[in-house]
């Protein structure tokens, strides 16, 4: 027989036959018989149909994995924002005309080292001045100080008049005021003449300079800013309830004047590979953001390499609890349908059925499953489709479970959370 020949067509053909004129007369009994045979050759077109269907829909090829029960650790992640410690924003102290820049823009500067130099002239000239203002009142104190000495044995012999002698004293007293003042003028002097050389007030990352050479500077100029990278803050915000079940062990680090944990805590970067080396907490904001019901918190990380950057974003991953005798499955194993989850659950004859579960947090390459599931299972992890294929064209199997190759599923490599 033609294989996916129409059956309906066939039939209708086969009436139209028995309902055709005949040549010449029958009887009866050849009316039946060509009846029957019609029929049969109906019966036989479906049952062969039937078998095709049957030899199109093979038994799928799936890989499964045994539900685990382990204890597993859980974490919460955050986003946050990378900053340093200290930003300095590098003004000059005095104003003048800049002559050069020491430093490459956007490089890694020591405390001490020089940014920039301002032209030393006219602080140099002011300087001059300030040392010969000294001078003079050098001079008019030792001046003052002799007629003291003079005058005091003469005023005692009543040979001069003792109002010239208080004169003497009160000369004396105003020339070291004045020498006084003019210490202090060269002290200022030479501290103008030394900002004139601008320099790195810590270890980190120099920004790029936002004044040229030859630009006029002043103390409201901001040059540049020097950024603190080692350790590097991971600020992120956790919410009240969260900070409450943690608040007696933060009171116990305030009460010792510091807020280091020994929690350590994960940077997961931009492009979500984890930072190679966890930090700790460090500082805790004062108030509670009243209109998110959010508390900063920062943690340290060092950055000796200068990887991670002010302004960047990332997540923080914070261990939270542990769920004891939790059961696993790989991700990839949890069907999603219109916020309902299943799993299809292969038994001890590799017949496969859907079941219902109820999901918890995702651990890793693992989900944990809360109900719905028990230790030992399996669950299809490849070849869900293929199942859902065959059960699309063979429907009357799913109630007793629907036959399937198994094989173990490997977990692909660096899939461990």
């Amino acid at each position: 027989m033609q294989k996916g020949l129409e059956v309906p067509n066939l039939v209708r053909c086969l009436a139209n036959a028995g309902q055709a004129k005949p040549l010449s007369p029958l009887s009866s009994q050849v009316r039946r018989t060509l009846t029957t045979f019609s029929l049969l050759l109906v019966l036989s077109c479906i049952a062969c149909n039937k078998k095709d269907a049957h030899r199109e829909a093979p038994i799928p090829d799936v890989k499964v994995a045994d539900v685990l029960q382990q204890d597993v650790p859980l974490y919460q992640e955050w986003v946050a924002q990378l900053n340093g410690p200290v930003n300095a924003d590098i003004t000059p102290k005095v104003q003048g005309y800049l002559l050069s820049q020491d430093y490459v823009n956007g490089s890694v500067v020591k405390k001490g080292q020089p940014l920039f130099k301002i032209d030393p002239r006219p602080f140099q000239a002011a300087l001059d001045q300030a040392k010969a203002d000294v001078e003079r009142a050098l001079s008019s104190l030792t001046k003052a100080t002799n007629d003291v000495q003079r005058d005091t044995p003469l005023a005692a012999q009543y040979a001069i008049p003792q109002k010239q002698l208080d004169d003497d004293i009160a000369n004396q007293a105003s020339a070291k005021a004045q020498l006084a003042a003019a210490k202090a003028q060269q002290q200022q002097a030479e501290l103008n003449l030394a900002w004139t050389k601008v320099y790195s007030p810590v270890d980190g990352i120099a920004g790029v300079a936002n004044s040229q050479v030859g630009d006029l500077v002043g103390t409201t100029t901001k040059m540049t800013t020097i950024s603190q990278i080692d350790p590097i803050w991971a600020y992120f915000n956790i919410s009240e309830s969260l900070y409450l079940s943690v608040a007696p062990q933060i009171s116990k680090f305030l009460q010792r004047s510091e807020v280091r944990t020994t929690l350590p805590v994960e940077f997961i970067q931009a492009n979500d590979v984890p930072y190679p080396v966890k930090g700790r907490i460090i500082f805790v904001n004062r108030e509670i953001t009243a209109g998110t019901g959010t508390i900063q918190v920062a943690a340290a990380f060092p950055n000796r390499d200068g990887i991670l950057r002010p302004g960047g974003f990332g997540r923080v991953r914070v261990q939270t609890g542990i769920s004891r005798n939790a059961l696993l499955v790989p991700q990839p194993a949890v069907i999603e349908v219109q916020s309902q989850y299943q799993v299809i659950v292969v038994g001890s004859e590799d017949k496969a059925t859907v079941r219902p579960v109820k999901v918890g947090d995702r651990v890793g390459p693992n989900w944990i499953i809360i109900n719905g599931l028990k230790a030992g299972e399996r669950v299809v992890v490849e070849g869900i489709q293929k199942v859902q294929t065959f059960a699309a064209q063979a429907p009357q199997l799913t109630k007793d479970g629907i036959p399937v190759s198994a094989k173990p599923y490997i977990a692909a490599a660096g899939g461990s959370s």
